[in-house]
């Protein structure tokens, strides 16, 4: 068994920040594009509209009932023999963020039927356009609501994040069994990744408690 070394830790941990700034890349931009497909979809379930409907929850569906690391496989893989390329930082991000998208819509839709029924009775009487209706009474309402559930999908997102090293992107993962690969010892890269994933989404979690706490009020 190797002996556990400080100044090994020291001289790799430039390579596992650096992995670590991609990952919280892959995370921030990945749950900005899941919060955006989310609320396309959310919206688009609501309508009356038959052949929107249905295409919308065919989609989300099958996506959410499918597992990430295959839909990052097909983005990374077979999306290239179709003629379509990506880099794998940002087949990572689409691949985040489309999957997350389906579990946001759900929280979405859960916060657009939590605003109370008279508001928008209120808007009709008031003869708001749809359009105003749903920017200026129901979604700053429904917003409110899904803030703390978006922020636990954005942490279950950081910690989805290794799975990004099976399409080569040099996130902490990809970067410790790179050196674990160079050096033959992985137990302090890989213990290392595990702390500074502790270290980031435990805090994070807490803070999320006080903002929920916070909103509630």
């Amino acid at each position: 068994m190797n002996n556990w070394s400080w100044d090994y830790i020291a001289d790799i941990m430039p390579q596992l920040l650096d992995g670590l700034w991609i990952t919280v890349q892959a995370t921030v931009l990945g749950s900005l594009v899941s919060f955006v497909l989310g609320l396309v979809w959310a919206l688009a379930l609501r309508s009356q509209i038959r052949w929107v409907t249905w295409p919308v929850s065919i989609v989300v569906e099958f996506v959410r009932n499918t597992p990430l690391l295959v839909q990052l496989f097909f983005l990374f893989f077979v999306l290239p023999s179709w003629g379509v390329t990506f880099g794998p930082l940002t087949t990572g991000v689409i691949g985040l963020g489309l999957h997350y998208s389906t579990y946001t819509a759900e929280v979405y839709r859960a916060g657009i039927d939590a605003v109370p029924t008279g508001q928008w009775e209120a808007a009709t009487a008031l003869s708001l356009p749809r359009s105003r209706t749903w920017i200026a009474v129901i979604l700053p309402q429904a917003f409110r609501r899904v803030v703390p559930a978006l922020g636990n999908y954005v942490i279950a997102m950081f910690k989805d994040t290794p799975m990004l090293a099976a399409i080569t992107v040099g996130d902490m993962l990809f970067k410790a069994n790179e050196i674990g690969a160079t050096t033959f010892d992985y137990m302090e890269p890989i213990t290392v990744v595990g702390v500074l994933f502790i270290l980031i989404s435990y805090p994070t979690s807490l803070l999320l408690r006080v903002l929920e706490r916070r909103l509630v009020r």
